[in-house]
């Protein structure tokens, strides 16, 4: 975990139906409202690609083995990644997902025609990058910016072929245990693509869990459901969205970008800013990053896979740390 001292003495820190409705028909969560069905813990999953996805699980997995159980609260927010992982840890244990991912390290990687590979190229990952970071240089503000992004994605939708839509959906189904929302609450936030407004998916709004991930993720084209496009939930606020939380009593937060933003710090977008708004609400709020001797798998090597083993040792290694710190605030 990142040792930086901070006001926290122990940490640093900086929606099922069978078929999804049209996009003017369909319920979405009022982000606004989420604190009047407050209750006692939520868990934060931040986004951080494919790297970002096995660290997070790492933690968990640590946790849960030294007696600490984080799937059990009662609100799960994932982002992008985060959702990804959201969606595993309720519906396969920690330490199956965990060994799951560390077995894949022996397997041997094929490419789509079935040819063997090597590690993935992260350069995809940097010029992704680069581009988004033009975009937010570019923007007048946070809503101007995910306006801006949404724009770019539709465009990128419109010159891919249908089977991309149709294959991300595949890929995503089949990294999910079970394809059923969970009973526990869970949001899923994405952005509208059209109007650049934020949306957060739960098991009510009538979208299938599959297609809730798949759009929180969508950091490509615009990932469409119904008759609407979303993007990266890691738009509508940061790679975290913290502030959903609002109202809960306990709130921990798993950031495998260690609470950074690339937005201005005058958006309040970042990590930091609702961490202290969650605070002044009376919200007690702990925060784990990735360890400096493993920010290096994260960033522009999040989507490289030979790196998913050693990044879910790590988050191993910190939940086991962190878990007798942690429990008198998670119980």
């Amino acid at each position: 975990m990142n040792t930086t001292p901070s006001s926290n003495p122990h940490f640093t820190s900086t929606t099922t139906s069978d078929r999804p409705r049209s996009h003017q028909d369909q319920p979405q969560v009022d982000a606004t409202k989420v604190a009047s069905a407050a209750g006692r813990r939520a868990l934060v999953l931040g986004g951080g690609g494919s790297t970002g996805n096995a660290w997070l699980i790492g933690v968990i997995a640590g946790l849960f083995d030294a007696g600490l159980d984080a799937p059990q609260a009662d609100l799960i927010i994932g982002t992008s990644a985060g959702s990804t992982a959201a969606a595993q840890i309720t519906s396969a244990t920690p330490i199956e997902l965990f060994d799951a991912i560390l077995a894949a390290e022996a397997q041997p990687r094929t490419a789509p025609g079935g040819s063997a590979r090597g590690p993935v190229p992260i350069r995809p990952a940097a010029n992704h990058m680069e581009t988004t970071s033009a975009i937010i240089a570019a923007a007048e503000d946070a809503a101007d910016m995910r306006r801006r992004m949404g724009a770019a994605a539709l465009e990128t939708a419109a010159t891919s072929h249908s089977s991309v839509q149709t294959r991300w959906r595949a890929t995503v189904a089949a990294r999910l245990p079970s394809q059923l929302w969970p009973q526990q609450r869970m949001l899923i936030p994405a952005v509208d693509a059209h109007t650049g407004e934020p949306v957060v998916f739960d098991r009510d709004s009538g979208v299938d869990l599959v297609d809730a991930v798949a759009a929180s993720c969508s950091s490509g084209p615009a990932y469409s459901i119904g008759g609407g496009r979303y993007i990266d939930g890691g738009y509508r606020s940061n790679a975290d969205n913290a502030d959903l939380a609002t109202g809960y009593a306990r709130v921990l937060v798993l950031s495998p970008f260690g609470g950074r933003s690339r937005t201005p710090v005058g958006w309040g977008m970042h990590l930091a800013t609702q961490v202290d708004e969650l605070r002044a609400g009376g919200s007690r709020v702990e925060t784990i990053f990735p360890g400096s001797k493993s920010e290096h798998m994260f960033g522009a090597n999040a989507m490289d896979l030979s790196l998913r083993p050693p990044a879910a040792l790590a988050g191993y290694s910190q939940g086991r740390a962190l878990a007798e710190q942690l429990t008198e605030f998670w119980r």
